[in-house]
């Protein structure tokens, strides 16, 4: 009995809010005159379409609609026109799957910004194509120096999937052309290529830019840049830049590839340099990077070469070898190189000077370690000093490469996209696995002076 009256209670407690509401209300309708009534639903009524004057909500899709208010008609028609022309964030976006079909009425300012959108992948990477009859933009600069490989996001490279063949002439008398194509051949081959120049009216500066991409069925990828020109002052230069996916002919590991070279000389002839770079990365953490540089000024001539090598379980072996040379017959230089694994290793090095008749001076220098904290380092020179003494010391270098395979399948969006020619069934690729197994010898040497510059033939 005590608890049906508590559930009584508890009823009864919850319905009184509402029978009170409704007394009060009674008491006003006897006590309030119809005119009072009158004026009360009448400012109720105002201030509904006041707010639906403030702002307007179309339901159905979930976008804003400026509703025109008195004295606000050009402000409405700037905001209207900003939407259409993308000024002030774009249009609207549709509003996601999650969200809610109801929505809030707010207030609308007259230049109200889209909200900020999440960055597709489609937009990071835009989608390979180019407008037709669209003037390419002068590209009449020179490669710099020291600058590595670039990214494929620098190039910006971008193909057109329809065969174009266009040139035209701009109002300063400066021409220029576009070819785009598509080659195919055995096992699959396809090529993607789009070349583009142009020239100055009075023809002293000129360039051309060739991109592609390759791909056939045994899974290779290929993009590729190579660019040349000449400006007025008669400086040339030419540069290439490739970005590889294959399959590793013995290990069956997929390999990753990139690599740039970059020349340029002036139009005296008095400077000039050339630049060879290239990195290798395999799934199992296998890389190898390297550079080879030349240069001239005047009568100085230089060199420069240097390599790193990780094996992924923890080996390394990096070297460097610089030298340089006058006209006259002065020669100096440094090379070092060292060798690790499992905090063991050895540094070895050589610093050399030589005049143009029998005078020359070198040192060489090495050190062991032991892993124990312990190290022996040895040298001696041309001029009579020797050193050889164990100290303890730390040994420090780097087990493995700051940019490694996942940095290089995270940058390589564009090259993993590409899309190979469609097998048909029962036909299998030729693979060629080769005779011999890939050399981890250091590069050769690079020569005594850059290669010759490619023929530069512009439409």
């Amino acid at each position: 009995m005590e608890s049906a009256m508590m559930r009584g209670g508890a009823k009864w407690r919850l319905v009184r809010p509402q029978r009170q509401r409704k007394r009060m209300a009674m008491r006003m309708t006897v006590a309030m005159p119809a005119e009072c009534l009158r004026m009360k639903v009448l400012i109720w009524r105002k201030r509904e379409e006041e707010l639906k004057k403030r702002a307007a909500v179309c339901v159905s899709c979930m976008k804003p609609t400026v509703v025109e208010r008195d004295g606000d008609s050009n402000a409405n028609n700037n905001n209207m026109l900003l939407m259409k022309e993308g000024v002030g964030g774009g249009a609207w976006d549709a509003p996601p799957r999650s969200r809610p079909r109801t929505a809030k009425t707010r207030a609308m300012q007259p230049f109200t910004s889209a909200r900020p959108r999440k960055v597709s992948d489609q937009e990071e990477f835009p989608p390979r194509r180019t407008q037709r009859n669209c003037v390419p933009p002068s590209r009449d600069t020179p490669p710099k120096r020291d600058t590595g490989i670039a990214s494929e996001k620098d190039w910006g490279i971008n193909l057109l999937n329809e065969n174009i063949n266009e040139s035209g002439v701009n109002e300063d008398g400066s021409s220029w052309y576009r070819e785009c194509g598509e080659d195919t051949g055995e096992n699959g081959y396809r090529c993607r290529w789009t070349v583009m120049g142009g020239r100055s009216g009075d023809g002293s500066s000129e360039w051309r830019e060739a991109w592609w991409e390759k791909s056939d069925w045994t899974g290779y990828k290929e993009l590729g840049v190579e660019k040349s020109g000449r400006n007025a002052q008669g400086d040339s230069w030419w540069e290439t830049w490739q970005e590889v996916l294959r399959q590793d002919d013995w290990s069956n590991l997929a390999r990753i590839e990139r690599s740039a070279q970059k020349q340029a000389k002036s139009g005296s002839g008095a400077a000039g340099w050339y630049e060879k770079w290239w990195e290798k990365y395999n799934a199992k953490g296998w890389t190898e990077k390297g550079a080879h540089k030349y240069g001239r000024l005047n009568d100085q001539s230089w060199w420069e070469k240097w390599g790193e090598q990780y094996d992924g379980s923890g080996s390394v072996l990096k070297w460097t070898d610089k030298w340089a040379e006058t006209d006259l017959g002065t020669k100096w230089g440094d090379k070092w190189e060292e060798k690790f694994f499992s905090g063991m290793g050895t540094r070895q090095g050589e610093t050399w000077h030589a005049t143009s008749g029998d005078g020359r001076w070198s040192r060489t220098w090495g050190e062991e370690h032991f892993g124990n904290g312990k190290v022996h380092k040895y040298g001696k020179s041309t001029t009579g000093e020797s050193w050889d003494i164990v100290v303890e010391e730390g040994t420090y270098y780097e087990a493995e490469p700051h940019y490694g395979w996942v940095d290089a399948v995270g940058n390589s969006a564009q090259l993993l996209s590409i899309q190979p020619r469609e097998r048909p069934p029962g036909v299998y690729p030729d693979l060629d696995f080769g005779s011999s197994p890939p050399s981890q010898l250091p590069p050769p040497s690079p020569p005594e002076s850059p290669p010759e510059f490619p023929p530069f033939s512009p439409k």
